[in-house]
Order: structure tokens, then sequence, then C-alpha cells
């Protein structure tokens, strides 16, 4: 018996990743949302909610990089996630985008976690093969002109200065705007202009379109590692 052309054998595994600093977040909401499609599909699914789990984002001395020596053993922390890592076939991080790139505790776990040795430092990156889609909440309308730069500039950072640097075979950006429930925008005099407060149909209009439109994300980012039954 075969799911999405995968043997129900060898059942498929995802780390999802949420950095918010608040359980009721949007941000969470959507994470769990994804644990919930992931598993409509078959998958394991380990939810790791960085900051629920008191993870630290800043730099110690113990998980300091050594250049000289890529078998180094990190803190017990930083050696937990690296093996939570490894288990998992796909990861996918939900996280607010803060001035265009990843908020702090997210690109911390990454610092500390991703590190030499581990995710990269090696001709066959221990993580080579794996799968990463990045879901990315952004408070920007959809037709502020910024939403095109924040795109490119995510792809770049993430794509390639990240996932493929540490071997990832296929890594994606799915970029949600209108993440806030009053939307604001730039205009061609750079004057910051602010929509009414959504409520009501509209609001929840609006939501629903954002969790469809992340369900989409994860659904075309499955639908390009399914191998034919």
């Amino acid at each position: 018996m075969s799911h999405n052309g995968i043997d129900s054998e060898h059942a498929r595994t995802a780390l999802v990743v949420v950095a918010h600093h608040r359980a009721d977040s949007l941000t969470a909401h959507l994470a769990r949302r994804t644990v919930a499609q992931l598993e409509r599909e078959g998958y394991t699914v380990d939810l790791l909610d960085l900051r629920a789990e008191g993870f630290d984002a800043r730099m110690n001395t113990e998980d300091q990089p050594d250049w000289g020596n890529r078998e180094k053993r990190y803190s017990e922390e930083t050696e937990a996630h690296m093996r939570r890592i490894l288990a998992a076939d796909i990861v996918i991080a939900v996280f607010p985008v803060y001035w265009l790139h990843l908020p702090a505790l997210l690109k911390g776990w990454i610092d500390r976690v991703w590190n030499y040795g581990f995710a990269y430092g090696r001709s066959k990156p221990r993580l080579a093969g794996k799968r990463m889609l990045w879901l990315g909440l952004a408070g920007a309308a959809a037709d502020d002109v910024i939403v095109e730069v924040m795109q490119q500039t995510l792809e770049g950072s993430l794509n390639l200065g990240i996932a493929y640097y540490c071997g990832f075979s296929h890594s994606a950006v799915g970029l949600l705007p209108d993440a806030e429930e009053r939307r604001q925008r730039l205009d061609a005099n750079g004057q910051l202009l602010f929509d009414p407060v959504t409520a009501g149909a509209e609001r929840e209009a609006q939501y629903s379109a954002l969790e469809a439109k992340a369900e989409a994300f994860v659904t075309e980012f499955l639908a390009a590692d399914q191998v034919p039954a």
C-alpha cells in the first residue's frame, strides 16, 4: 500500500519549527494547522515550539564553532536539537518576518544548532537530501511593493544562503502577507497608509484566505517530493 506514492512501510517524518513568543499568535496557529495537515498526509510530526521549550537564541562558548575541529561536541541542548533535525525528512519553519528576515529566535536557533561539522563544513553535509519549507508571515499588505523585495530577499538568504549551503535537496519560501488585521503599505511618495481594521465577515475572510494560502504552500511543497508508485 502506498501514500502519495510512498510505501507506507517507510513513514515520512517532519520537523515543524514555530518561532514566536506567544502561543496564541497567528504564527503558532498556522504552525498547528501545518502539523495537522502533515499528519493527514501520513507524516509523523515533531513540533518544536522554540519559545515554549525555552530555547535560548543567544550564542555561547559551548556552541561557538571550532574551525579546527568539525567533530566538536556541542552543548547538550544543541546536540538534542541536532538529533531532531536528523530524524526528519522535511523541516518546515513557521515564523513572522522581521525586517525582511528571520526573527531573532529562529536566527539564533540556526546559529547555534545548524553548526559547523553538523550542517556545513563537510563535502557531504549531514543534512544532505532533506527538504525545507519556510513559511513567513508578513504584516505588509499583499499589494505593497515591499512584498516582492521581501520574497526575493528571503529566497536569497534562506534558500541559497542557508538551505543550499547545508546540502538540502530542495528549499522553498512561502510568504504570507496580509497577516495583520490592519493592512499597511507605502505609497509612491513614501507615505505610510493604513487600511481600516478588519472585523466581522471581512476579518474572517482575510484569515481564511491566509490559512488556505499556507495550506497550498505546504501541499505544493509535498507534491514536489512525490515518488511514482
